[in-house]
């Protein structure tokens, strides 16, 4: 069970990746152009946040069936002075959950401006931030492996 779910949260974080960096994209070239807000913006700002709440969900399933989660018990506090452990235990998790929780607050509060230009740049902040601590915390060692 454990290769499955690790397998598919790999593969998924690739669709996360690359549908987020279409949003920022998208948000940010509409925002600065100051082009209309329309349906498609709509759907694709969605679909960022449905893909990556999925993946959120298959992470914390991953993390709690994975054999790394058994070194909280093996190490104690020793965890956050073994740099891998620390990745895999803290920080990726961590870090992620907070990436998560920006594209749930920016999805919700660009629902609720009244003009395209705040509803793309609320967009282009939230989602940019959250791509920027999704990519510093991919472990990329095992991910490009």
């Amino acid at each position: 069970m454990y290769n499955v779910v690790k397998n598919l949260h790999s593969y998924w974080a690739y669709l996360v990746v690359i549908i987020l960096i279409i949003a920022v994209a998208n948000a940010i070239i509409k925002a600065v152009g100051d082009k209309e807000y329309e349906a498609k913006d709509f759907r694709i700002s969605l679909f960022t946040l449905i893909v990556s709440h999925i993946q959120l969900l298959i992470g914390l399933v991953l993390y709690f069936v994975s054999p790394r989660f058994e070194l909280w018990a093996e190490l104690g506090g020793e965890v956050m002075k073994n740099a891998l452990a620390r990745l895999y235990l803290v920080e990726h998790p961590l870090v992620n959950i907070i990436a998560v929780a920006l594209i749930t607050i920016g999805y919700s509060k660009h629902k609720k401006k009244l003009t395209s230009k705040f509803k793309l740049k609320t967009l282009a902040i939230y989602y940019t931030l959250a791509l920027v601590l999704l990519l510093s915390r991919i472990p990329w060692s095992d991910w490009l492996s």
